[in-house]
């Protein structure tokens, strides 16, 4: 098996390289890959809250990674319902979150890495949202840089609508 971060580079570069993505489930039984997910996702509050089924980061082994594989490589594996869960929010309502078992976050961690790795070459300075280092106010703390003027005439219109309201 190659390494996680050899495929995730190969990847990378058929990202950047706009080369189609072709038989990436075959990466989703790689092992290490499942190691490199597992580094990133243990230490999160979440790891110790369980799903559907009592299973947790605690529990967690080799073997246990040789069956979700085992289970993708024969096409058995199935994501459980996530559990259902409630949090409070400031203005006294509750917001529903809903709480994965570890196995599925583990995979869908995998699949993650593996998606991001393909189509992050590609995006977009400008695009901000669910990306590594980015978020909705990094745009406004870079002090408007990556405005251009379509942004600004949008901008314009919006402001003159608010003064007519």
């Amino acid at each position: 098996m190659q390494s996680a971060e050899t495929v995730l580079g190969v990847l990378r570069e058929r990202g950047r390289k706009r080369l189609p993505l072709n038989k990436l489930y075959r990466q989703l039984v790689n092992p290490q890959l499942y190691l490199l997910a597992y580094g990133r996702i243990y230490s999160n509050q979440a790891a110790m809250t369980p799903g559907v089924t009592q299973e947790t980061v605690d529990g967690m082994s080799m073997g246990k990674i040789g069956g979700i594989i085992d289970g993708l490589r024969h096409e058995r594996y199935r994501f459980h319902p996530v559990r259902r869960a409630y949090i409070p929010k400031r203005n006294g309502k509750r917001r529903p979150l809903g709480l994965p078992t570890w196995s599925d976050k583990l995979v869908g961690e995998v699949v993650r890495l593996l998606l991001q790795a393909y189509h992050e070459p590609v995006f977009s300075d400008r695009s901000h949202g669910f990306r590594p280092g980015r978020g909705c106010h990094t745009p406004a703390a870079r002090g408007g840089e990556n405005l251009d003027r379509n942004d600004l005439v949008h901008r314009g219109r919006h402001l003159r609508l608010l003064r007519l309201a």
